[in-house]
């Protein structure tokens, strides 16, 4: 599999003047809290001391789970198809944040168990309808993995832009990224596995049952791109390709919850300088997603108890990347507003 190498953004230099802007700006040093960081982060990542967001890219990738089948939702897989139809009749909470913050939004079907007439928005990258049922063997063959990751790159690749906010949708990817987060992490699988989509307490034991199963299954499946593989699902695949493209191309990453966190812990696993690109919209009420992007070494943005997943906490955090890169580019700086400095300074 071609895996592209992602270079270390470091550059003390650049950091250095960013750090000199901001703290010239016409307010009190570290006045502006975590937007300060926002603002030192993008213009690394973007190598500007102006960087300027062009042409966001919202890419919701959606995929079927086979363990579905297994009890591990509170929805039926029938949910991945129609959600779909959904985001793309505009109609769903990433299509209305969307819509009001000027994202283009691209859907993905990378397994849906369902074949969809053409329409404008969707991108059609279908490994298979849906994937196997873990509990039984691995969710994807090796080909499989490798092909969704190649197909995350190829879309990115025809997108515009020098920013990605990376959602998804699919049944049952909860327990897909649970069980990615406590293999690759050395987590304890109870540690990071939630409600999902609203559980109740016999439904989140049963959850948990099962996937103690599905990782003593495949417990020889250590390497990232091994594990991937034994524990789907396509969207999370091609979301680890959607991440190395953005990552290669120095894009922004913006990065939503769980699911989309689990894809970035796989690019990350492969190729640890990807994280320096990564933005963390949110920390969600998943239990494992704090966890995750403690492990990612991530701060988020916000604190929402947000739990939907499609994409929608990118969505919320973008006017917060619009506000950090404009306070870079247009606030002024004492001297140049002829504003007096604190006594000393």
């Amino acid at each position: 599999m071609n895996i592209p190498h992602i270079a270390d953004l470091h550059d003390a230099a650049l950091t250095a003047r960013l750090q000199h802007l901001i703290d010239n700006k016409t307010k009190p040093v570290g006045a502006l809290g975590q937007l300060e960081a926002l603002a030192i982060r993008l213009g690394t990542i973007l190598g500007s001391e102006s960087p300027t967001l062009q042409h966001p890219q919202l890419l919701v990738c959606a995929g079927d789970h086979g363990l579905a089948a297994r009890g591990v939702s509170a929805y039926p897989s029938d949910v991945t198809w129609q959600m779909v139809q959904n985001f793309l009749g505009g109609g769903a909470a990433v299509s209305v944040l969307a819509r009001q913050h000027g994202l283009a939004l691209t859907v993905v079907d990378c397994g849906v168990r369902h074949d969809f007439t053409p329409m404008p928005g969707l991108v059609v990258r279908k490994i298979a309808a849906g994937t196997a049922d873990a509990s039984i063997g691995p969710a994807m063959a090796p080909s499989q993995c490798a092909d969704a990751i190649a197909n995350g790159r190829d879309v990115v690749r025809a997108l515009p832009g020098n920013a990605l906010l990376l959602g998804e949708m699919g049944i049952g990817n909860t327990s897909a990224a649970s069980m990615l987060l406590s293999r690759l992490a050395g987590l304890s699988l109870d540690d990071c596995v939630g409600i999902g989509t609203g559980l109740d307490a016999a439904g989140l034991a049963r959850k948990r049952s099962v996937l103690a199963e599905v990782m003593a299954l495949h417990r020889d499946a250590v390497a990232p791109l091994d594990a991937l593989a034994a524990f789907g699902g396509f969207e999370v695949a091609t979301l680890v390709g959607a991440v190395l493209q953005a990552a290669e191309e120095r894009r922004v990453i913006v990065v939503d919850g769980f699911i989309t966190g689990a894809a970035v812990l796989i690019a990350y696993a492969l190729q640890p300088h990807v994280v320096q690109r990564c933005v963390a919209a949110h920390v969600s009420a998943e239990p494992g997603h704090a966890l995750l992007l403690a492990h990612l070494g991530l701060q988020p943005l916000l604190r929402l108890d947000l739990r939907l997943g499609e994409g929608s906490g990118a969505a919320l955090a973008w006017p917060l990347l619009e506000s950090a890169t404009r306070i870079l580019r247009e606030m002024a700086s004492f001297e140049a507003a002829g504003v007096s400095r604190q006594d000393g300074a």
